[in-house]
């Protein structure tokens, strides 16, 4: 049983003229008699909370930032009008901060063996699978003196997916990927080293690209088109170790390396590669292989969602072990790691010949913006001493990188804004290279 405020004043207006005029036991009996009579009288009429029924249907997932509703539909099978509150529980990350009240309370009327739905409006703050926790109701008899209060299990998930806001950047990105595809209007030689077809020369193509062959078997003359190799294997690994953990600017490292990932994947399918995922710490925490070009970016998507840094060092041995067997051909391998000196010295540098012996390798890193700040602080002394530190960090990632490119591999070093339009322009060079 629950006793609202009403009851407790009309407790307290009854008993203070008794308190004053004649403070008795028998005035207070007199007062509070007749009350809870009413009191169980009232809870008595209330309708019965354990019988009522829920079922929930709705979203199942949302990008973070974006709104989803949830239904939930409550039916009263009993013979008493059902007056009450509803609390629809979830996760405190599923709203934004101090709206969580607003959104979760609802009240209720439902006539006997009727139907009402309410919806629950979430707005998730943080990524992966917001879980309900339970539906209270607290059911008030018709003179609203006294409650039943009851608590039901209705389970519903709602998955919250990365936001992709790097995504902007791919317009202009593709717009570069044909040009290197030699199919747009400027006059200018498709790159790569895969030949594409033949067309007739136009002034100012280059001389070096005419094919004489086919121009002798015709009366125009015929230049060669070249375009960056098509269905190259691309394999994305998330090193989700302690280092992922740490907060860049205003998001993890891990949530930055997820965000440059899917542009490189919406890139790299609209480019004709087959592209692949791989989370790794200690043991494999995501994995998506083999999916079609329309299918892999939400694949990604979905298997990105639930993932979270974990506080334990990354097994670089195992990482690579199961790298390789999930790319058994020569491909493209994106790590996507950090590049502070003793994870990359004492795990990385030691595995790296028996990756660049079959695979061209790339690291990618997440830069904290605020060490370039401190760098060029000066005026006090504090500041003089934050910019000698901020130096002498950045010196350090800078003889890390160098490790790595001695290696052959590529490196890209980027703020968490910057990461993902950098790897993208890194993916396009090695194309236009040939190297992949």
């Amino acid at each position: 049983m629950a006793l609202t405020g009403r009851t407790a004043l009309l407790a307290a207006l009854g008993s203070l003229p008794v308190g004053i005029l004649a403070p008795s036991w028998t005035g207070m009996l007199a007062v509070n008699a007749p009350l809870s009579l009413a009191i169980l009288c009232d809870y008595a009429l209330a309708a019965p909370v354990r019988t009522l029924q829920f079922t929930r249907s709705g979203d199942t997932t949302v990008r973070l930032g974006d709104g989803a509703e949830v239904q939930l539909t409550v039916t009263n099978p009993s013979r008493r009008r059902l007056r009450a509150h509803l609390r629809d529980a979830w996760p405190p990350s599923s709203w934004l901060t101090g709206t969580e009240q607003a959104a979760s309370r609802h009240t209720l009327d439902i006539p006997a063996g009727e139907r009402r739905r309410v919806t629950t409006l979430l707005r998730p703050t943080r990524r992966g699978d917001r879980r309900a926790e339970q539906v209270t109701v607290r059911s008030y008899g018709p003179l609203g003196l006294a409650a039943r209060q009851g608590n039901h299990h209705v389970p519903w998930t709602v998955r919250v997916l990365p936001p992709f806001t790097s995504r902007k950047h791919l317009p202009s990105r593709l717009a570069r990927l044909r040009e290197l595809d030699g199919r747009t209007s400027v006059l200018t030689r498709g790159e790569g080293t895969e030949f594409d077809s033949l067309r007739a020369y136009v002034p100012g193509d280059d001389t070096r690209s005419i094919d004489w062959r086919a121009t002798a078997r015709q009366s125009a003359v015929a230049v060669r088109t070249w375009r960056p190799e098509r269905d190259r294997h691309i394999l994305i690994v998330l090193d989700t170790g302690r280092t992922s953990a740490g907060r860049v600017g205003d998001v993890p490292r891990l949530d930055a390396a997820m965000d440059a990932a899917l542009l490189l994947t919406a890139l790299a399918t609209r480019a004709g590669d087959r592209v692949d995922l791989l989370a790794h710490d200690r043991r494999t925490r995501a994995q998506v292989q083999g999916r079609a070009a329309g299918e892999v970016l939400s694949a990604m998507v979905t298997a990105m969602a639930p993932l979270e840094p974990e506080l334990v060092e990354t097994d670089v041995r195992g990482l690579s072990a199961t790298a390789l067997a999930s790319a058994p051909r020569r491909s493209l391998l994106v790590l996507l790691t950090s590049l502070d000196a003793a994870p990359v010295e004492e795990g990385l540098l030691p595995a790296l010949p028996r990756l660049t012996q079959r695979h061209t390798v790339l690291v990618a890193a997440v830069a904290d913006p605020h060490i370039e700040e401190m760098a060029g602080a000066r005026g006090t002394v504090d500041a003089v001493y934050e910019a000698a530190a901020a130096t002498q960090a950045q010196a350090q990632r800078r003889r890390t990188a160098e490790q790595l490119q001695r290696h052959g591999v590529v490196v890209v070093d980027a703020t968490p804004d910057n990461l993902a339009p950098a790897l993208a322009d890194a993916y396009l060079a090695l194309k236009a290279a040939g190297r992949l």
